[in-house]
């Protein structure tokens, strides 16, 4: 029986969080926003889509394989909060990641959502974020079912390849 499954890279995850989530202590400025500000190519960060207002990433502890995040570059906590051209911005990103989730892995549904606020589940939850995760018929990793193990069979980069290859054209 499995009892434990190392895991060594959750502890720079986990102890990110204090006070202020997974933000900079004092700044408050949230690890979207730090990850935007490193200069880091997109390859290293996994962001998959730049647009004008909003981008997409990959989520770096992903439920199952093609887990993005759709967010304004603008750090915002709340959806009311959002300027018209940032919010028509975000759901047109939210709609094209969906035909690219389709396109790219063939899954036979979405979770699409937003946990706003901490006490939603929102550990990042002063930069708004809408969740995208690709669903299949008896999938196992969203609701872990053995030992509170999860398997993805591939890597971030892998995906994030995919994901820009079935990106609609001219969006």
């Amino acid at each position: 029986m499995l009892e434990r499954l190392w895991a060594g890279w959750r502890s720079e995850y986990v102890s990110g969080f204090g006070p202020e989530g997974n933000n900079a202590p004092g700044t408050g400025e949230s690890i979207f926003s730090r990850i935007l500000g490193s200069g880091l190519p997109d390859d290293d960060t996994h962001i998959v889509h730049r647009g004008p207002l909003c981008f997409v990433i990959l989520n770096a502890y992903p439920y199952t394989n093609g887990h993005c995040l759709v967010l304004p570059y603008r750090q915002v906590a709340n959806l009311e909060d959002l300027p018209a051209a940032e919010r028509d911005e975000l759901w047109c990103t939210v709609r094209d990641a969906t035909i690219a989730l389709k396109v790219a892995y063939t899954p036979a549904g979405l979770n699409v959502g937003l946990n706003l606020g901490a006490s939603a589940g929102g550990s990042v939850s002063q930069h708004l974020h809408v969740h995208l995760v690709p669903r299949w018929v008896g999938d196992t990793n969203f609701t872990v079912t053995v030992a509170n193990t999860k398997v993805l069979s591939e890597t971030l980069a892998t995906t994030a390849d995919r994901l820009r290859a079935a990106w609609p054209k001219g969006r």
